[in-house]
This record gives structure tokens, C-alpha cells and sequence, in this order.
């Protein structure tokens, strides 16, 4: 204890932020909250907070015929597990920032929710254990309370340590590793259920699942050893803690734009088709193409696996490019070919899979960020909350639809079923470029185009809406109705000013 706090003793009026900045550059003392290796020790522990969610989220898809098998269900109860993870999250995460932000705190948060997916996973396995399905359920729903909402304080730990180019690159770090988490599931779940049937044949699904909560132990750990690196990185003054006053706005959604309505639908349409599918598509590659349960969960991940090194990579590139919409269409058109080729073809679905991960990752890249470009920064949490939680409502509901239409017309049907949610994305993509374009809302600009657009409105918007002036009254008066300011009166602001 004396040794931590020490050289802040020895050198009292010297702020520890300084300090640290030499120390990043000279020695890179891993105890200087500040320093490059204790913020990537800090980095590495923010990466592994979501890894025993993902890991949990995707057993029944890597379990799929051992679940249906051991408890004696058809695909629509199969699905349910799905959609009660869902269920919890069309309204917690609506409220999850300000949780966090205003009564928790985003170390108890990070804890306790950490804590819900661990005891929720315990659930699920005992449900397992004593051949209960709605136990099971139950489980499901309250690892669904935690995993979405600790995704919330992970990217709150992100802003607070690393802020300004480093965010990107961060965001992505922290996507690629919880696609690993779901990777590692998929291709470790089938070979531990087969060791544990070696030397527990009765209760071998519940035995496995209780293993798997192994990674949620350890993810607990991760955020009780971050939370305490962060706890005293604020008392030294290392970082700067954000708090915000802002007071969560209900009624805004009646004044979202036409625009981010459309990007609702088409996160709505697109991911229906991605996370539905994966949960069924082990056992689709093993009656379509015969493969063995190995191969089916290597082909089934490989979404995830792809996604790992290509998020951070397209996030790059659309960062530095622009024409996000652009993208978006690219990303829809291809994850539509690969349901039609898995639906009417025999093609290797290793060419399909791998062209749904490339377009599920270049996606995710150009579509979140484009929020930002259409809401107030006051209002974004409120409308990333909205879009997180329509998201979650529509995942509940086609996880319920995809068990019935497997159940009673097969895989064909279900992935044309599939293909028409993507085909709605496509519809709502091509109806957002055009709106875009009408309103020049600059959703499909380059990143040229919209810097200096930003920097000509930088220049022009405190003189032209000045409230303290009889012409900045006058503009705004012109601009709340709709009309275009006389000329006249622009140059006198410019001349003012």
C-alpha cells in the first residue's frame, strides 16, 4: 500500500496524468494507470468481460441435437431458449446506459451483471440436470438480463480509458474477442459433451453445461480485477470520470427522423437472418450436405471466426472512406446470395458461410455508426437503446417463427423465410439511400465531404444562431420554420461577426 501511493507523496503538486505521460514514453511502468502496459493489462481485461456471455449465448446451437436428444423437444421449443434470451432486453436495453450512468455505476454494473450471466448459466445447467425445459428457459432469461447490459458497461470502460483514434481500433478489439468467445463455443462444446458422456452417461448435458459456466467465472473475474484497476486509477486522477446529467428521454422517439426509423428496420431484417440461422444451421449441414457434426460446427462458426480479424479491419476502412450506406447495400446484397445459394444450390457451404461472415462484418462496421450522423449527441443513448431493443424484440419473435417453420415445412422454406427478412433489409437500404439523398442528410458522403462540410458549419453556425443577437434570433426564427434565411440577413451576421 505505501508503495502505491508513494511517488504521488513524493511529489504532491505534480499531477499524476503528467507523470504517467513520461512514464509511457520511458519506462512503461505497468502500476502507472497511465502508462501503455497497464492500459493494455486494462485493454486485455475489457476484451475478456464479454467472453463467457458470447460463450453462453451460443451452446444450444453447438448442443442442437444432444438438447433436442437428452430433452426429448421439438426445434420451435429448441428456439424458445433463443428467444428468452431476447425477451429480457427489448426493455432493459432501453434503460441499461442509464443504469450504468445514473444508479450503478459502471464497476457494480459490470459486476453485477457479469454476475447474472453466471448464476443464469448455473440455472440453465440445472434445468438440464433435473430434465426441466422450463428451468432451462428460465436460465436462458436471466443470462439474456446480464449479457446485453454488460455489453452496455464494456463499451462505457472503452470510452472512459480510451478516448479519441484509439476508440475505433478498441471497439473492434473488444467485437472480434467476443466473436471468439462464440467461435470457441461452437467448436468446443460438441468434443466436451463427448468426454463428458466417457464417465457420466446420465446426466452428461448437465454435467457439460456446468463446465461451460467455467468461462462466466472467469469473465466475473476479469470485471471484479477491472473494476478495482479502475476504482484506483480514478482516486489517482489517471482518468477522468465522465458522468452525465442528461435524464433519459422518452418521448424523443416520436421526433426520430424517417432516416433512422429505416436503419432500424434494416438491423431488424439483416439480423433476424444471421443469429436464427446460426442457431439452426449445425444441423442443416448435416442433413443437406451430410457433413459430420465437427465439420457442421466448423462451418457454422466460421461467421464468427471471420468476423474476429474483419471488424476491426472494415472499420478502418469506412472510417477513413465514408459512403456508409454504400456499404450497408453491399453487405445486404451479398448476405442474400448466401441464403439463396444455401437454399436452391449444393455449392460447397463453405463459400456461402464465409461470404455471410465477410458481409455480417462489413455491415455492423457502416450501419451503427451512422446513428451518430443523424442524432443529437444528447439523444444518442436513447436512440442506440431503441435500436438495441427493437433489435432483441425482433430476435425473440423469428427465433419463435424459424422453430414452427422448420418444425412443419423444412429447411428450404425456413431459408426462404431467411431470404424474405433479408430481402426487407434490402428494400429499407435502397429507401434509406434515396431519402439520404433527398434530404441530404450526408449519410452516404465520403469522409472528405463530411469534414468539410463540418468545418464550413463550425465557421457559420455561432455567428448565423447567436441567441444573444437580434440577428441570430431572426435566423433561428427562419430556420424553426422551414425557411431559408434571406441573404440579406446572412451577411449581416457575417459582417458582425
Amino acid at each position: 500500500m505505501h508503495d502505491e501511493n508513494s511517488p504521488l507523496l513524493d511529489g504532491a503538486e505534480e499531477p499524476v496524468v503528467k507523470r504517467g505521460r513520461r512514464c509511457n514514453i520511458n519506462c512503461g511502468s505497468i502500476r502507472d494507470p497511465t502508462s501503455l502496459s497497464h492500459r493494455l493489462v486494462v485493454l486485455t481485461l475489457m476484451c475478456f468481460l464479454g467472453f463467457g456471455s458470447y460463450f453462453c449465448y451460443d451452446i444450444p446451437a453447438a448442443l442442437h441435437t444432444q438438447i433436442r436428444n437428452d430433452m426429448d423437444i421439438n426445434e420451435a421449443t429448441f428456439m424458445q431458449l433463443y428467444s428468452w434470451y431476447s425477451w429480457p432486453n427489448v426493455i432493459l436495453c432501453f434503460f441499461g446506459g442509464f443504469l450504468i450512468d445514473r444508479v450503478l455505476g459502471v464497476r457494480v454494473g459490470c459486476v453485477l451483471f457479469s454476475s447474472f450471466v453466471l448464476v443464469g448459466q448455473l440455472v440453465f445447467a440445472l434445468g438440464a440436470s433435473v430434465h426441466h425445459i422450463w428451468l432451462m428457459d428460465m436460465g436462458r432469461f436471466i443470462i439474456g438480463i446480464g449479457g446485453e447490459s454488460l455489453a452496455v458497461a464494456q463499451n462505457t470502460y472503452a470510452v472512459l480509458w480510451f478516448q479519441g483514434s484509439d476508440l475505433n481500433l478498441v471497439f473492434g478489439l473488444q467485437l472480434s474477442m467476443a466473436r471468439i468467445g462464440s467461435t470457441v463455443n461452437m467448436n468446443v462444446m460438441g468434443p466436451v459433451y463427448s468426454w463428458v458422456a466417457s464417465f457420466c452417461p446420465s446426466n452428461t448435458l448437465g454435467v457439460s453445461l456446468f463446465l461451460a459456466a467455467s468461462t462466466c467465472v472467469f469473465s466475473l473475474i476479469c470485471a471484479i480485477v477491472l473494476g478495482l484497476l479502475d476504482k484506483r486509477a480514478e482516486r489517482l486522477g489517471a482518468r477522468k470520470a465522465q458522468k452525465t446529467d442528461e435524464p433519459i428521454k422518452l418521448t424523443a422517439v416520436k421526433d426520430f427522423p424517417l432516416q433512422l426509423w429505416l436503419i432500424f428496420f434494416i438491423c431488424v431484417g439483416y439480423y433476424v437472418a444471421i443469429f436464427p440461422f446460426i442457431g439452426l444451421g449445425k444441423i442443416f449441414f448435416e442433413e443437406k450436405y451430410g457433413f459430420t457434426p465437427a465439420q457442421s460446427s466448423a462451418v457454422n462458426s466460421i461467421v464468427y471466426i471471420l468476423s474476429a480479424p474483419c471488424s476491426p479491419v472494415f472499420g478502418f476502412m469506412v472510417d477513413r472512406l465514408g459512403f456508409n450506406v454504400t456499404w450497408v447495400l453491399l453487405a445486404v446484397v451479398a448476405t442474400l446470395g448466401s441464403h439463396v445459394i444455401l437454399a436452391f444450390t449444393f455449392i460447397n457451404p463453405w463459400f456461402s458461410m464465409c461470404l455471410m461472415g465477410v458481409s455480417y462484418s462489413l455491415l455492423a462496421c457502416a450501419l451503427w455508426p451512422m446513428v451518430a450522423f443523424i442524432v443529437d449527441q444528447c439523444q444518442l443513448g436513447t436512440a442506440y437503446g431503441f435500436m438495441q431493443s427493437i433489435q432483441n424484440l425482433g430476435l425473440a419473435v423469428i427465433s419463435l417463427l424459424a422453430g414452427l417453420i422448420l418444425d412443419g415445412s423444412g429447411y428450404l422454406m425456413l431459408e426462404l423465410f431467411f431470404s424474405a427478412c433479408v430481402g426487407v433489409a434490402l428494400i429499407c437500404t435502397l429507401l434509406l439511400l434515396l431519402v439520404d439523398k433527398v434530404r441530404e442528410s450526408g449519410l452516404n458522403y465520403s469522409t472528405k465531404t463530411r469534414d468539410r462540410i463540418a468545418k464550413e458549419q463550425e465557421k457559420s453556425q455561432d455567428t448565423r444562431f447567436d441567441p444573444k443577437s437580434v440577428q441570430g434570433i431572426r435566423n433561428r426564427y427562419y430556420s424553426r420554420i422551414g425557411a431559408q434565411i434571406p441573404e440579406h440577413l446572412f451577411a449581416q451576421t457575417k459582417v458582425s461577426a
